[in-house]
Parts: structure tokens; sequence; C-alpha cells
């Protein structure tokens, strides 16, 4: 299931709802607090038990050091080191509200992922008194810092938070440096693709992993575009990219595939097999591991720079 992951948020991103919050008054000693949306939410002041429904949410809180908490994830979470196997697992989209209510959690922490389509859809648990908290994706590695901060805060660890983003930032300005050496003349132009044929995937400017391509100091061939985009492949061949990148994992050699795929074989990153994959999990979860992906992604386009 996880290795799906990809395509799945691909397609749920075209409909994905905006920012949201949902809570409820707890018996236990309440704390106030305010989501990514700026919408309030209760938090009790001693968390228990966690339930998580985002694998990128997951990995933020067993960064923090509370994944023995964890006692429910999502399919996309199965495999993430530090959950417990045997713990119940829940459709990322449509939770089982009753099975989730049976666990009586104190909190649960979402994506804007689990609301797709659906309308209240948590309202079941607030009415039992359980803190839900939805953190939106964000589109931007800011907004990203963001999140980290507040999930640190309702978990009550800000401190341990704020070190996890510092620790981020670092890398993102060694990294940074690192593509600002590139010069101008020299910059590659990149197609990075999150969705294999026939419903070829990718983004323009607006999301955190065109932000990406241009700290390695790339040049995303959809920048006159904004957000996430359906793609044709004759754009892609008409813009000849330098380099293509995929992070596609539901199909067995998405590099092979695209170095074979119809009609590309003209294509400058394709001849010049200047085709690589980049994690998956790295690269599409919004938390503080985007700076692995980026990492690769340097080393793939600017061997000659990132691979020092």
């Amino acid at each position: 299931m996880k290795k799906l992951l990809a395509f799945a948020l691909a397609l749920i991103l075209l409909v994905s709802l905006g920012a949201s919050a949902l809570g409820a008054e707890e018996e236990k000693d309440p704390k106030p607090t305010e989501d990514p949306s700026g919408a309030p939410i209760t938090v009790p002041d001693e968390i228990g038990s966690i339930v998580v429904l985002a694998p990128s949410l997951a990995e933020m809180v067993l960064a923090l050091g509370h994944g023995d908490q964890i006692v429910g994830y999502d399919t996309n979470c199965e495999g993430l080191e530090g959950l417990d196997p045997e713990a119940p697992v829940f459709d990322l989209v449509s939770p089982d509200m009753e099975r989730l209510a049976a666990l009586e959690p104190d909190l649960v922490l979402v994506s804007n992922m689990s609301l797709y389509d659906q309308e209240s859809p948590f309202q079941q648990l607030t009415d039992l008194g359980v803190c839900v908290a939805c953190v939106p994706n964000s589109d931007t590695i800011r907004g990203i810092q963001d999140d980290i901060a507040f999930v640190a805060a309702v978990l009550d660890e800000t401190e341990a938070g704020e070190q996890l983003v510092a620790d981020m930032q670092s890398e993102l300005d060694r990294i940074a440096e690192l593509g600002a050496s590139v010069p101008q003349e020299d910059r590659k132009t990149v197609y990075f693709e999150i969705s294999a044929a026939p419903y070829m995937y990718s983004f323009g400017t607006g999301v955190y992993m065109n932000e990406m391509l241009e700290i390695i100091g790339a040049e995303n061939i959809l920048a006159d575009q904004e957000g996430w985009l359906g793609v044709e492949p004759e754009t892609v061949v008409a813009a000849d990219p330098d380099v293509i990148l995929t992070n596609v994992n539901y199909i067995d050699d998405p590099v092979g595939e695209i170095l074979s795929r119809d009609g590309w074989a003209g294509m400058t990153a394709v001849a010049g097999e200047q085709v690589y994959y980049i994690d998956n999990m790295a690269s599409s979860l919004p938390n503080q591991n985007i700076v692995t992906a980026l990492e690769q992604m340097g080393q793939a386009v600017y061997p000659e720079i990132f691979a020092q």
C-alpha cells in the first residue's frame, strides 16, 4: 500500500481541501492552542495515546520522541521504524470511525488528505471529547517548519521542535550554499515526475518541491505554471530537460520506464541517461526529511558539486 503513496497524493492533491481544524473539549485540564490554519483547538495537558493519519505527521511525532504513544496509524505509515507493527491500521482517506473511537485516543493528528471529499468526517470523535487536529500539507518549506513547531507544541515538546527545525535549517543552508555556487549559465533544467505515464503528474511554482529545485540551483521546466499539475508527454519533450527526476515507487523500474518511453529517446536527459530516482518518502512527505531528498536531488543534477 505504501508504494502507492506518491500516486495517491498526486490524485488527491487535485481536489484536496484547504486548511482546516477540528477540536473538542477534554475532561482533562485543557490547554488552548491554534492549528496551522489559525483555528483554535483544545489539547489536553497530558497526552497518553495518539493516532496519526498521515505519514508526514507520523515522522514528526517519531522525531519528537513520542512514537511509543502512537496506538494507531494509516496504511501509508506501515513499515516506519519506531511504530508498533501490531497497532491498528486505518485508511488515510476514509478511516473507520468506530474502530478509531474504540482506541480512546487523547489526540488524533490528520492532514487535509483525511478530509478529502468529506464534510466533518471526525465529528463522531470530537463529540466523544477526542482532540482532533488537522495539519494541512504545507506548500512551502517555511510552512513545513511551522507545522513541525505546531506538532511539537501540541506534544509539549517546544524545545525539541525548535531543535528539529534548527537542524533542518542548517542542512537547508548548507545545500543552498552549494546550489548558489552553480553559475547561472550552467544551471540545468529539470522535469520531476511524481506520477508516471499515462497519468503523468508534476508541479510548477508555489509548492515546496519547486523550492527544492531552486535551492540546488536547478530550473523547473514547468516553472511557468503553478501548483500540482497533470502533464502531457509533449510538454516535456518540447521543454527538453537536461535531467529527469522521479520519485514514483509504485512501478518496478521508474527510471527504466522513462528511458524507454515512446517518443522520448531524442530528449537530452533520456539520450544522456540523466534520469534518477529520488527517495519517495523523503521527497513526497512535507516534513523535516525533505533535506534527505534535497541532497539526493543535488547529487543527481550536479554530482561534481554535491558529491564533494
